[in-house]
């Protein structure tokens, strides 16, 4: 796509997009240019009607029955086979529950059972800290585990994998450079040593396709709040292959994961399939936005929402390095789109002011520790006129040094 010239240029891009119409399913603020949909996607405009749903005719009225007439209780695995074809996965394969740490805790511990005697597990040093502490914690409740790390500038995979090597913890776009990895080749690198892979797709899921199943991926995690737009706090999910789910046990063996929840009996003993993978009680109100948001991406196709991305991150670079040269920003993200995901990354001395400088004039991006501004593009709801606006706000504080004011040194809890 050749660089627009004009604000013009970028409506007739809005015009001529085929997602253009599902702008219209969110809640977007007024005065807005929303760029952080890669931390927490805005709400569908149904959200609000599903909760009152759930709150006032399927608890209010329903009460208890509603765990069989509403389908409370099979609500994890009924959204897990709604989500999957987003993720690349079949049929009882996913199970929407817990959180992101919770859940990568659960197929980690599994695949660490089912590579006995290996006992080296790799990450990466710059995956999201939570995969890293999660792992951390699962490893030290048994003895012996060595932990190795691959970076960028370090050991690769190459240097690392060897037969010792029992699970591999992924994440399959970086979550500060949108740096993306090659899923299939990697998978199929970290089976040639007879490992298995963990993949967290935080930073994938609802941004671009992804293909577990192709792949030959053998566990997954990721939330659903940020480009899958399921709201704040809104359920994580777990996808286990096929082929591996008779063998894998996971260690939170709640009874909402037992074969017979409701026989209560003292021993445990594992549902079959997917549903193993179940703890305790699901937080019943938490799936109701997911739905809404779901309704909205059964209707969208994930070519157009990857190629929108590409366009949309390649108009941004774009823009930034004409636009606001010389004036001491630096791309931090892959120049190549196809080996990003759909967020860019840029650095700046100044790095945190300036976004919250943006942010004071209602261009909300977010800052990631030591220096990094990410701007996430969400295609559903995101145009290329706000691309373009969003730029030219960016030179505007940049040649003001307006994120020099004092105001904006100030450091908020959430960044």
């Amino acid at each position: 796509m050749t660089t627009p010239t004009t604000r013009d240029d970028c409506a007739q891009l809005d015009a001529a997009d085929p997602l253009n119409t599902l702008r219209d399913e969110f809640v977007l603020p007024d005065g807005v240019i929303y760029l952080d949909g890669n931390s927490l996607g805005a709400p569908p405009r149904a959200a609000r009607s599903r909760v009152l749903v759930m709150v006032d005719d399927e608890w209010g009225e329903g009460l208890i029955r509603s765990w069989n007439t509403a389908g409370w209780f099979d609500k994890p695995t009924a959204l897990g086979d709604r989500l999957a074809p987003l993720i690349g996965a079949g049929r009882g394969e996913v199970v929407v529950c817990d959180s992101t740490s919770i859940n990568l805790f659960k197929v980690f511990n599994a695949a660490l059972r089912m590579r006995p005697g290996r006992k080296v597990v790799v990450a990466e040093s710059a995956a999201f800290p939570t995969d890293l502490y999660v792992m951390e914690g699962a490893a030290g409740l048994l003895e012996g585990y060595e932990r190795r790390l691959i970076s960028p500038g370090g050991p690769g995979l190459d240097d690392v994998l060897d037969e010792d090597v029992a699970v591999v913890v992924l994440s399959h776009v970086d979550y500060r450079t949108g740096l993306m990895h090659d899923m299939a080749a990697v998978t199929a690198q970290v089976h040639h040593h007879g490992a298995l892979v963990v993949w967290d797709l935080c930073h994938s899921a609802g941004a671009l396709p992804v293909r577990l199943n192709d792949c030959a991926a053998d566990f997954a995690v990721g939330c659903t709040y940020k480009y899958l737009n399921g709201g704040p706090g809104s359920p994580a999910f777990a996808f286990v292959a096929t082929r591996h789910q008779n063998d894998a046990h996971q260690p939170l063996s709640g009874w909402h994961g037992h074969a017979d929840p409701f026989a209560f009996i003292t021993d445990y003993k594992p549902a079959p399939g997917i549903s193993r993978f179940r703890s305790g009680t699901p937080q019943l109100l938490s799936y109701a936005p997911l739905e809404a948001s779901l309704d909205i991406w059964e209707r969208a196709d994930l070519a157009q929402v990857r190629a929108k991305s590409e366009a949309l991150t390649n108009l941004f670079v774009d823009l930034v390095e004409r636009e606001c040269a010389g004036l001491g920003l630096s791309i931090a993200s892959p120049r190549r789109v196809e080996q990003r995901g759909s967020q860019i990354a840029l650095r700046h001395a100044g790095s945190y002011p300036v976004m919250q400088a943006l942010i004071d004039r209602g261009v909300i991006g977010d800052f990631r520790a030591p220096d990094l501004m990410r701007f996430g593009f969400t295609p559903l709801y995101l145009r290329f006129v706000d691309v373009w606006d969003a730029v030219q706000v960016l030179r505007e504080v940049l040649v003001s040094e307006a994120w020099r004011d004092d105001r904006y040194t100030h450091r908020s809890t959430v960044t």
